[in-house]
């Protein structure tokens, strides 16, 4: 089988991205997949990407390697290029993860296929799922000459973990600084502040919108949330009211979201929402008005009054058996 490099992004720390997973997913449909991090692997990280499906990894290292922005993953997967002739390059579509994708397709002559939500083979050709025009249409592309360099939406892609899985060589390669980068001085950690998951790549997500009236009813989403052990979101309608922080915000100008389930609160559907929740995997819909666009999209829909509907709900889960 072919070689597909993945890019793993890791923290300061040495952890390994939780996009990582999804990729190596994605690669493995695909091909045989190689991990590849610019900077030395922890043996912790070593056995997280094994179990993730990870059939080698190949690792960066240099002075450079975590002082520079970007330009370290660049030189190590231009070198993986050159080493392992794969079929394609898969890497996250984060901000880090969308400039290193175009700066390598620039040095080494590749096409760049953006934002994908599915990849799969046809003959010996990748072919991307792209959701665009704000989830309104399915299309996809393939590349017709060059290597295919591929964005993946975080949480798109379903990881798989093996227990098995952990005894993966190492093979390492020295950075030569050559590829420009901004450089990092200092990594001040941030506290954490939610004990919730991280809103991008939970595996399920409690939204609400305008319906929900107030800041005060707004809690009512983070305590179905907390009953599910899920990720807080919003429409921009409830983030421009003033009921959560913007960084909750699920739509085309705020974060585009695809877990397992997404359940949307007094949330109308307008296309701009649609367009960041819609490749969930189940999507429930709670709202008054029966003709809401939200319906469009539901795999299950409820009409009624969220403030009657979800104490019920969240009573039913509290006297689940544990």
């Amino acid at each position: 089988m072919a070689n597909i490099l993945v890019f793993v992004e890791t923290s300061p720390a040495g952890g390994v991205a939780g996009s990582a997973r999804g990729l190596l997913a994605a690669a493995a449909a695909l091909g045989t997949p190689v991990a590849v991090v610019a900077s030395e692997v922890s043996p912790e990280a070593t056995v997280a990407l094994g179990q993730a499906g990870a059939s080698l990894i190949h690792q960066g290292i240099g002075e450079q390697a975590g002082a520079m922005l970007t330009g370290p993953a660049v030189e190590a997967l231009e070198t993986a290029v050159a080493a392992y002739s794969p079929a394609a390059v898969v890497v996250s579509n984060s901000a880090d993860g969308r400039e290193i994708a175009g700066r390598l397709a620039v040095r080494v002559g590749g096409a760049l296929l953006a934002d994908a939500v599915s990849l799969r083979l046809d003959g010996d050709r990748i072919v991307a799922g792209h959701s665009i025009f704000g989830g309104a249409y399915d299309v996809e592309s393939t590349v017709e000459g060059g290597l295919p360099i591929v964005t993946v939406r975080q949480g798109a892609i379903d990881g798989v973990t093996s227990e098995g899985g952990g005894a993966v060589e190492i093979v390492t390669s020295q950075l030569t600084g050559t590829v420009p980068g901004a450089r990092v001085t200092a990594v001040h950690d941030a506290p954490a502040t939610s004990a919730r998951p991280e809103l991008r790549t939970a595996k399920t997500v409690v939204s609400g919108g305008r319906g929900l009236g107030s800041k005060e009813n707004f809690a009512l989403v983070e305590q179905l949330a907390d009953a599910l052990g899920a990720a807080v979101g919003a429409s921009r309608a409830a983030v421009d009211a003033g009921y959560v922080d913007q960084h909750a915000q699920v739509g085309q100008t705020g974060v585009s979201v695809s877990p397992q389930l997404y359940i949307a609160l007094g949330i109308s559907g307008a296309i701009q929402h649609r367009a960041g929740m819609q490749t969930a995997k189940t999507i429930v819909a709670i709202n008054k008005d029966g003709d809401s666009p939200i319906f469009d999209v539901a795999d299950f829909g409820i009409v009624g009054d969220v403030f009657t509907v979800v104490p019920q709900l969240i009573e039913a889960l509290a006297a689940r058996p544990q």
